[in-house]
């Protein structure tokens, strides 16, 4: 078995390829043109099949992955935060970056990154571009509201002519931009709606239909989280700790997905202003702590909650911290079965919606 470390850039491609006794076979520079890459492996002895390749996550490993798995090579992706900081160099350049992620693939030492499931990388992708466009909603938003209050006034017709012309210019942006944010979930609908893992995190507290799908489609399989405290972790929802001494510090932390860890947030935030026995709880924590930290306790229960609905592909029963929630969500679309029942859609006496377009809607009970 051959071991290969890739350093991937825009126009060039460094390879440094070792034998299983970690001497090296072949160190070139390539183009990253497809024929040259399948070249190098093909020309390797034994073939792509004996080979194993990593690569950084950089933000375009997608099409070198598909093309060397084509191949039959074993591809695995390297988080490159844990990569630097396991082999720091003072001489960086992209054969050093390559001759050191090659012993690293031979001795199983890669601390690897989750590949997101080729046939959920498009809509992936598609719900973080939908975040971006919210981002530029609340920026042109903060925009309009900061010219009225220059010009310390309540309504746009009160501003200068020229300040008016650029209201009106922001009105129309934020317009465009609510439009294709719309047009971009609306896509992910028919896909994602039906699928019963989504349709079990509906009926949890504070999460709808676009938690949900950012859930979804972040974890991409929960399989890989062995348990609930790695999963809220990994979620950016506890803090990080430095203990030495004898002594204990938390500290923020980056690690994780960051796009959980806002799902989450809102998804706590909409489940403390709806939920009485979740606001009580919140209350209570922020009796003793900050309402920031109280916040974060409570979307950090609203994980775990996800955590074992998906693990247990079990249905929501209506509890937080063992407290029953005495407000229940009301049967309406996009929730297509009843939590009480299997998530296969059965028949009911009550007609589909006609949105549903082909998935029969059941209406769940009422239940506390």
């Amino acid at each position: 078995m051959l071991h290969s470390g890739l350093d991937l850039h825009k126009r060039t491609l460094a390879i440094r390829t070792v034998d299983p006794d970690g001497r090296p076979v072949r160190d070139v520079p390539l183009p990253t043109k497809r024929d040259a890459i399948t070249a190098y492996f093909a020309a390797l002895p034994g073939g792509p099949a004996a080979q194993r390749a990593v690569v950084e996550s950089t933000s375009n490993w997608y099409w070198l992955r598909d093309l060397l798995t084509a191949q039959g090579v074993d591809v695995r992706l390297a988080h490159a935060k844990h990569v630097k900081a396991i082999s720091d160099a003072t001489v960086k350049t992209d054969a050093v970056d390559a001759a050191t992620l090659a012993p690293l693939l031979r001795g199983d030492l890669v601390p690897e990154a989750h590949m997101v499931s080729p046939e959920w990388r498009e809509a992936r992708d598609l719900l973080r571009a939908r975040l971006q466009l919210v981002r530029q909603q609340v920026r042109v938003k903060n925009t309009i509201t900061g010219l009225l209050a220059q010009y310390n006034v309540t309504v746009p017709t009160a501003l200068p002519e020229l300040v008016q012309l650029r209201v009106r210019l922001l009105h129309a942006q934020l317009t465009l931009v609510g439009e294709q944010s719309t047009a971009l979930a609306a896509q992910l609908n028919p896909v994602l709606i039906p699928t019963p893992d989504v349709q079990r995190r509906l009926w949890i507290p504070g999460i709808g239909r676009v938690i949900a799908f950012t859930i979804w489609l972040e974890v991409d399989g929960i399989q890989r989280v062995p348990s609930a405290r790695d999963f809220v972790s990994d979620c950016r929802l506890v803090p990080g700790a430095g203990n030495s001494g004898g002594k204990t510090r938390h500290r923020r932390t980056k690690d994780g997905n960051r796009y959980l860890k806002l799902a989450f947030s809102h998804a706590a935030v909409r489940a403390i202003q709806y939920f009485p026995a979740i606001r009580a709880f919140y209350q209570r924590l922020a009796r003793r702590k900050s309402p920031v930290v109280a916040r974060a306790v409570v979307a950090k229960e609203l994980a775990r909650i996800v955590y074992y609905v998906r693990r247990k592909q079990d249905a929501f029963h209506g509890t937080c911290k063992g407290t029953p929630l005495r407000r229940p969500k009301p049967p309406k679309w996009p929730r297509l079965v009843s939590p009480a029942v299997s998530l296969e859609p059965a028949p009911r006496s009550r007609a589909s919606p006609s949105h549903l377009s082909g998935h029969q809607a059941v209406l769940p009970p009422l239940y506390l």
